[in-house]
């Protein structure tokens, strides 16, 4: 099997809000950070791209295509996108090489969900006949699937709030992070309720930011001269 080699990452600061910030504003630093980490002029030096984003935060089908621009048009390239996290736009780049396709990819990923209600954007990709009408936010429907692993005693509380603390001590490590810190599970389970069985705590900020990887096989890695993972 093809083995993979990571040879560059960047990302942005996670913000509460990006301002008038558009898409391609947060791409394009990470771009131009990972061609500069392989030595590198642009996309045409790689022969996959891929990137992962949700066009409802947009409000508008296909809103991934003017996230290309970061790429540039011209000349053209072959391109692909996941209506999905980032980390599947990774899966597709690896398939690729993989099946002998491409020797190289980079892969992007960028949201600016701060631009609307994030859980009220996200419910109207339910289905479109009996739950989108309901407008049931993201918060909620994550109760409910928190409350069937409570009753169902595949996790407790103690559980959740043991996953909340360790991603914040994880996040240390990352300046880039939303959110990170020291924090007790006594002191999470503290916390009052918010969405019942829910934490604040247990629910992911709204976030504005973008990551981008160029992924390649090790011969490929050699012959550019780079470290790589």
């Amino acid at each position: 099997m093809q083995q993979i080699a990571i040879v560059a990452f960047s990302q942005s600061d996670c913000l509460a809000r990006a301002g008038a910030a558009n898409e391609v504003e947060l791409i394009m630093p990470q771009l131009q950070a990972v061609y500069a980490q392989v030595g590198i002029d642009n996309a045409q030096d790689v022969d996959f791209v891929c990137s992962g984003s949700c066009d409802y935060l947009q409000g508008a089908a296909f809103a991934f295509v003017a996230g290309v621009d970061a790429l540039g048009a011209v000349p053209p390239i072959k391109e692909s996108h996941v209506e999905m996290d980032a980390a599947w736009a990774l899966y597709e780049a690896v398939l690729k090489i993989r099946m002998g396709h491409a020797d190289s990819a980079l892969l992007y990923g960028f949201a600016k969900s701060s631009s609307g209600e994030l859980p009220i954007v996200l419910s109207q990709q339910l289905d479109p006949y009996y739950l989108a009408p309901l407008w049931v936010d993201t918060v909620s429907l994550a109760a409910l699937q928190a409350r069937l692993l409570l009753e169902s005693g595949l996790a407790s509380e103690r559980d959740m709030a043991e996953v909340v603390a360790r991603s914040r001590r994880n996040a240390l490590d990352n300046p880039h992070a939303r959110l990170s810190g020291s924090v007790s599970v006594d002191e999470l389970l503290a916390e009052d309720l918010f969405v019942s069985p829910l934490r604040r705590a247990d629910c992911a900020p709204v976030a504005d930011g973008a990551a981008a990887m160029i992924i390649c096989t090790v011969e490929k890695a050699r012959e550019w001269g780079v470290p790589y993972a």
